[in-house]
């Protein structure tokens, strides 16, 4: 797809480089409680889902039993302090944003990040004049895999889902734009994700977010 209507992006790992940090929190919570991902049970099996799912599933696989409530406050509270001074972009992001605002392609974000965690990192970045929509799979009924946030997302940009674009850097988020009827772009976050990992999901993997620009514009500057 090179002329999308519109271009809904993910957050964390594709737009900024984020997961290293949750990964960070997500350590210092289970070390708290004498636990740690490993070999048997990796990271990468959590990676995009939303954060109450997530914990759900973190608390079965660890035998947690605690309120989600305080280890939700416990986590994203932790994120929120390092996000001021810890987010930076990930290659191509700034220019992939740029080329969206020049060309005043709809634009927006769809993540499974709580909503005050997109909004901070949009704060930090100074995204907010251009990257007006911003929705959190909070929001929604269900979810990465399931369509729901791209669904609502493309419903708020008032664009039908089969002419969206949706990036993505996770195999669950890749489904999740998948399943709404949209094209989706993997750029792989090598962190969590390998290029195998979108075998059957989407054909379209690329390598960063300048590779994807290219494609975008035909190999011509943005």
């Amino acid at each position: 797809m090179t002329d999308p209507k519109a271009i809904i992006f993910d957050m964390d790992g594709l737009l900024v480089d984020s997961e290293i940090l949750w990964a960070d929190a997500e350590s210092r919570l289970l070390a708290a409680r004498g636990k740690g991902y490993n070999e048997m049970t990796p990271r990468d099996e959590f990676v995009g889902l939303r954060i109450d799912e997530f914990l759900d599933r973190l608390c079965a696989t660890f035998d947690i039993d605690e309120s989600r409530e305080s280890l939700y406050d416990e986590l994203v509270g932790d994120m929120l302090q390092l996000i001021p001074d810890k987010v930076v972009p990930m290659p191509g992001a700034r220019e992939i944003l740029d080329y969206v605002r020049l060309h005043n392609i709809p634009c927006a974000i769809a993540s499974s990040s709580p909503q005050s965690i997109i909004e901070a990192v949009i704060e930090t970045q100074g995204w907010g004049d251009f990257v007006q929509v911003r929705v959190s799979a909070e929001s929604v009924g269900r979810g990465k895999p399931a369509p729901d946030v791209y669904l609502e997302t493309a419903r708020r940009l008032g664009v039908k889902p089969a002419d969206c674009l949706a990036l993505e850097d996770s195999p669950n988020g890749a489904r999740a734009a998948v399943a709404a009827g949209m094209t989706c772009y993997a750029v792989p976050d090598l962190s969590h994700s390998p290029v195998t990992a979108f075998e059957g999901i989407t054909p379209y993997v690329f390598d960063s977010l300048h590779t994807v620009l290219a494609q975008l514009t035909g190999g011509r500057p943005g």
